[in-house]
This record gives C-alpha cells, sequence and structure tokens, in this order.
C-alpha cells in the first residue's frame, strides 16, 4: 500500500490509540491533524464513497460542537449538502480517526478493521 493518509486529532485518545497501532505494525503513512488541514468537501465525498458510510456516521456524536450546536435534533431534517457545509466548517464535528488509502477509508478505529485491511 502506497500514500496512506491518516487524519486525526493529536490530543484525541483514539486517535493515539490508533497511531500506536500504525507504528506497531510498521505502517508508513502521513499524518494531518484535523483541525489545522480540514477536509474539504471533494475529500469528504471521496471518504464516504471509500468507506461506504452513510454521511451521519461522519459526524463525531461525542464532540462538545456537536452537542453544542445540537446536531442530534438536526441533522434529519438537513439536506446531505447542508451536512457536507458543515463538516468542511469545522474539524472538530468529524469522526476521527480517518485512514484514506488508494480505495479503502476507515472511519474511526475499530482494530479488527484495521488488522484486516493490512493482512
Amino acid at each position: 500500500m502506497n500514500k496512506i493518509e491518516f487524519i486525526e486529532y493529536p490530543k484525541c485518545s483514539t486517535c493515539k490509540n490508533a497511531k500506536k497501532f500504525l507504528d506497531s505494525n510498521n505502517v508508513s503513512y502521513y499524518d494531518r491533524d484535523i483541525t489545522k488541514d480540514i477536509p474539504n468537501s471533494n475529500e469528504i465525498k471521496r471518504y464516504l464513497e471509500l468507506s461506504n458510510k452513510d454521511i451521519n456516521k461522519l459526524f463525531n456524536t461525542s464532540g462538545l460542537k456537536y452537542r453544542e450546536l445540537n446536531l442530534k435534533e438536526k441533522l434529519n431534517n438537513m439536506s446531505f449538502d447542508e451536512k457536507i457545509s458543515l463538516l468542511v466548517s469545522d474539524g472538530m464535528l468529524i469522526k476521527r480517526p480517518i485512514l484514506v488509502t488508494e480505495n479503502k477509508v476507515l472511519i474511526g478505529f475499530k482494530e479488527e478493521e484495521w488488522k484486516e485491511l493490512f493482512n
């Protein structure tokens, strides 16, 4: 596998665990801080396509910002484009870590999923 992108929030404990997993399995990757380099709308759409996930699964539902904006109540009434606009407005709204390979995207850290990808 070439050009693996690891998108994280450096202070996030799940991201730290995912990074340890990558390092201990000798996976080379490009590190990207989601708060400094927020994915754009084309990237978000690509992640959805390659992860085979619904856009709502891309929201960081345990985040402060998510709760602050009361998104649990609002998401169901928003259009796809409105959700994309919201996600690209603030990296803290995006579930992480995100692992991006050439033809697969993993959202969140489930060790079994990650092991499967690298075996």
